[in-house]
Order: C-alpha cells, then structure tokens, then sequence
C-alpha cells in the first residue's frame, strides 16, 4: 500500500519503476517499496556529511559520491538481483514445462495441469505458479491471474510461454504445440548461454594471469637486483 507522504516525496516514475522492479523479484522477496527509496537517500546524505567533513576536497568528492551510491545501490540492489532471478528461473523453467507438457498431454485442461505440476515441483517458478493458483481460487480468472504473473516474471522467454497459455484459453489454440516449441526455445538458449560462458573463459584466465602471475613474475626477475641493492 502507498502512502500518501511518500507519494509526495518521491516522483511518482520513481516509485512506479522501483514497484515494479520489486515485483521482478518474485513473491518469495521482503523488500518493502519505500525501505528502498529511504535506505538510498539517507545513506546517501550519510555519505554526502562524512566525506564533506572528513575530506579536504569534500565538496567535490561528497556530491559525486553520494550521486554514485544513489544510482548504484538500484543496481545492487535491484538490477544484479533481478538479472540473477532470470537466469535461475530460465533454468529451472525447462524441467518445469516438460513435466506440465506431460501432464497436459495426459487430457488434463490447463488449470488442472498446473495444480498437478506445481504440486509435483519444487522450485522458484512453481511457487510463481502456485501464487498464480491460488489468485484463481481467491475469485481471478486463469488468464489474469497468468497476466499478473508476468509482472512478477523477469524472463522473456518465461514470459513467452505464460502469453501462449493464456492465447490458448481465449482462441482455443494447442497449447501442446506451443509449449513444446517454447521448451526447445529454452533448450536452445541455454546451450548458447553454456557456448558463450566457454568463449568467455580465455579472457577471464588472461585477466586472472595478469593480476596474479605478471607480478609474481616481475618480483622474481627483480628480486635479486633487490637484494643486492639492499645488502649494499
């Protein structure tokens, strides 16, 4: 719920972003929309106060580092953690929809299908689903509770399959079909995502030589004009 003072405070594109980047976390979250926005400003005034004080070049380094935490904070905060949450659904989405396709090609209609599967699935998507589920049974129908759910969802690819459902129950299409060409989407993707984490490693062995082995390098080669500098 928003309160009024809040809303007052803080431009009103502000907290919609910072909303629905906290949505993007997933039900299972306990960030609170204005601990956000507060933490950010009063740490950053802190931050703003100390280097002001302490450092001679204050009113230089204080605006910029309280400017910088500001922005940052968003990103460690929210961004990193949201980005994360994709790829971990992103995973755990593939085994997720082969057992609903399964469960969908025994003849259960959707509804069913998905109470089976959540029932039978431990992890972070099927507690989505199960929200999802249990907005239905508050008195939603399948299809806007499906769409409340792709706010909380940070994958598109997720979010792909959720629309397909709910174009299934409004058109009457095969949600069997679009399921299945959504799971070997997501088959697809992930060993690209494996090939692109490979191509990467002959860079981050570079930079792990450059930070650790060049100066032991150099320290080995130098120690002994060292040594001689210091006994003479």
């Amino acid at each position: 719920m928003r309160d009024s003072l809040f809303v007052k405070i803080y431009p009103k594109r502000t907290i919609d972003r910072v909303e629905r980047k906290i949505k993007l976390l997933g039900v299972s979250n306990h960030y609170n929309l204005f601990a956000i926005l507060n933490f950010r400003v009063i740490i950053s005034l802190i931050l703003f106060v100390i280097i002001l004080i302490v450092s001679d070049i204050g009113y230089i380094l204080a605006p910029v580092v309280a400017i910088l935490f500001y922005y940052l904070s968003e990103k460690i905060l929210l961004d990193y953690p949201i980005k994360k949450r994709a790829k971990k659904l992103e995973k755990e989405a593939l085994f997720f929809f082969e057992i609903l396709l399964l469960t969908l090609e025994a003849g259960r209609n959707l509804g069913h299908a998905l109470n089976l599967t959540t029932a039978n699935v431990d992890s972070e998507l099927s507690l989505e689903f199960k929200k999802t589920l249990s907005e239905v049974k508050l008195g939603k129908s399948l299809n806007e509770a499906l769409n409340d759910m792709k706010k909380r969802i940070p994958s598109e690819a997720i979010n792909n399959a959720i629309l397909n459902m709910v174009e299934s129950n409004i058109f009457g299409n095969s949600i069997v079909v679009s399921l299945t060409n959504q799971i070997d989407f997501l088959n697809n993707k992930q060993m690209l995502d494996v090939k692109a984490e490979i191509n990467k490693l002959p860079t981050k062995v570079s930079i792990v030589s450059v930070v650790f082995f060049v100066p032991i390098m150099l320290l080995i080669i130098l120690a002994p004009v060292l040594v001689r500098y210091l006994i003479g």
